[in-house]
């Protein structure tokens, strides 16, 4: 089950019940294991048009995020594990499904910096989702911080192929981005 602790989790599964959207939350509270490694779930099978089903694994952050007395935009940054084992989640489902990342976006600040996706009001706060398919982010992401072991897209690219989750379920399959 989605972890409903976890708001970012949380105003998805809400966001994806509010548009009709048929979904199962992942239980997160065991590990699968793969050739005698655990692997961290993924969070939601979400079912969307053209016949695909989508591993979600739900990224929550700040829009914008603000370190040191900076506002830093468009945070996308996920792990080495993240990576590993959303590939290895994608790797046994097969072709019919795939695997991405769903950025939720805590939406603070200005509204008129905020992305230009569906805003999704859930417990006094705003959300933004934004996905990348995991060949994507794959194929665009670099290493940010060896030390934490984390990768991120650079923001320009991830303006560009980052798009609304609502592409999953609508007619809209052009992967155009959110600018």
């Amino acid at each position: 089950m989605a972890r409903p602790h976890i708001h970012y989790e949380a105003a998805f599964q809400d966001f994806m019940r509010a548009e009709g959207i048929p979904f199962v939350p992942v239980n997160e509270a065991r590990k699968a294991i793969f050739g005698g490694r655990l692997v961290k779930s993924f969070d939601f099978l979400v079912y969307g048009a053209h016949e695909t089903t989508w591993l979600a694994d739900v990224k929550g952050r700040r829009f914008p995020y603000d370190h040191d007395g900076r506002r830093r935009y468009w945070e996308n940054w996920v792990t080495g594990d993240d990576l590993e084992s959303l590939e290895r989640w994608q790797d046994s489902f097969g072709e019919a499904f795939t695997a991405a990342f769903v950025f939720a976006y805590w939406l603070c600040g200005a509204p008129r910096l905020w992305p230009e996706t569906a805003v999704h009001p859930h417990a006094g706060r705003y959300y933004g989702f934004l996905a990348v398919d995991l060949g994507v982010y794959r194929a665009h992401c670099r290493r940010r911080s060896p030390r934490w072991d984390t990768f991120t897209m650079p923001r320009a690219t991830f303006r560009r192929l980052a798009r609304p989750v609502t592409s999953w379920w609508s007619s809209d399959v052009t992967g155009r981005g959110v600018y």
